[in-house]
């Protein structure tokens, strides 16, 4: 068999910065931080709780007590920051258990903020883990009336800064919550509190163990009618626009891992942090394939939050923080 020639004196040969592990990591261009890193936790009535959830192999539902023992371990590894979501003891069709100020997840602030913990506290604003029929807003038959959820979820934003949040986070996708959510935090004091949207989210299948966890899963229907269609790109950089324009101070895409695309196009049009839901699906599966052996599990959680943050993100909500951060130097 005849062999290549060798290369002309000169020519350019990449593989000279690949040779050495410890010069591979100085010319390496994205690095994972335990910065970078946000935590999703779900919090339920009780005391003593700490429910597994099966399809999240790792994650629990917690009670306020263990909540704040958790989040101690996490403030420990590094992570700078948790998102909260709520499990109400009851459900309505108007989802008044995320706007009642004594609520799961303002006590959940509230012990947070007592332990005096260093962590940012992210709140959740929907209402879809608290109505009865499982879709994010108030209904008028079988359809989410934008308007007057609009109205519930600035409430609940309102509710949360009261209890302690540091961040509010809106993920209904409802026309001009933003901006309700804005002026009414303006209104009552609470102007130094920063909005992180969830401004490109799409009605994907990816949520599923999600919704086990949340217990939010819809009644009836989806939410196709309200959350972006997977086939949209330039329609979501409109979303983003339209969010930003509105007074959100970072947004969100969700999912990560098949929306690289979208976190690419919002990183070269907006300035503004990006960050990235690698969702409950993404999790699952890698989970579900390392259990089996079919895959290196910690290499391939690292190779997709890599791809996330060089597709443009700034910030990764993941259910792998604790993992990544204990893993990281």
């Amino acid at each position: 068999m005849e062999k290549d020639p060798p290369l002309a004196p000169g020519a350019e040969r990449p593989r000279r910065l690949r040779a050495n592990p410890l010069l591979r990591r100085m010319v390496r261009e994205t690095q994972l931080s335990r910065d970078d890193l946000i935590l999703p936790l779900f919090v339920c009535p009780g005391t003593g709780v700490r429910r597994p959830i099966p399809s999240m192999p790792g994650n629990f539902q917690f009670s306020v007590d263990q909540l704040v023992e958790e989040c101690r371990q996490v403030a420990n590894l590094g992570i700078p920051a948790v998102i909260l979501f709520g499990i109400p003891p009851h459900k309505d069709a108007v989802g008044s258990s995320g706007y009642d100020p004594q609520g799961i997840v303002p006590q959940a602030l509230r012990a947070l903020k007592e332990a005096r913990l260093d962590l940012v506290l992210i709140a959740d604003v929907c209402l879809c883990e608290y109505t009865d029929h499982g879709h994010c807003g108030v209904l008028h038959g079988e359809e989410v009336v934008n308007d007057a959820t609009v109205e519930l979820l600035a409430r609940e934003s309102l509710v949360f800064a009261q209890a302690g949040a540091d961040v509010i986070a809106p993920s209904d996708m409802m026309d001009g919550r933003v901006g309700h959510i804005r002026r009414m935090l303006d209104l009552q004091g609470y102007a130094h509190l920063p909005i992180m949207a969830y401004a490109a989210k799409f009605a994907s299948g990816f949520y599923g163990p999600f919704r086990e966890a949340a217990e939010s899963t819809p009644q009836f229907g989806d939410r196709r009618g309200y959350q972006m269609d997977p086939a949209n790109a330039r329609e979501a950089l409109r979303e983003i626009e339209l969010d930003l324009r509105q007074g959100a101070d970072l947004i969100i895409v969700k999912p990560a891992l098949a929306y690289l695309d979208i976190i690419r196009a919002a990183r070269e049009r907006f300035e503004v942090p990006i960050a990235a839901y690698s969702v409950s699906g993404e999790f699952s599966m890698v989970k579900a394939a390392g259990a089996q052996g079919w895959i290196d599990e910690a290499r391939i959680r690292d190779e997709i939050l890599l791809s996330i943050k060089r597709a443009g993100a700034d910030l990764i909500l993941t259910y792998f923080a604790k993992e990544v951060a204990a893993a990281l130097p």
